[in-house]
């Protein structure tokens, strides 16, 4: 039980990161309306997919992850 109670305590963690990352992203200039991001709107629907930001984004991660995981 008790690797269990670990692994949900990273998780959460994981989550308050990502909930820190995702306001601080959305005040920072560019990020979030990168070309390649679909944007669409039509009246009063708003459709809105970062696709270029994520893949920015995973890139950026996985270069921070592999330096701190080398053997």
């Amino acid at each position: 039980m008790g690797s269990i109670g670990k692994l949900l305590v990273l998780f959460g963690f994981i989550l308050i990161l990502t909930g820190l990352l995702v306001q601080v992203a959305g005040k920072l200039p560019g990020v979030g309306r990168l070309p390649g991001d679909i944007y669409i709107r039509k009246g009063s629907f708003t459709f809105y997919f970062p696709l270029a930001t994520s893949i920015l984004i995973s890139i950026v991660l996985s270069l921070i992850l592999s330096l701190f995981w080398r053997r």
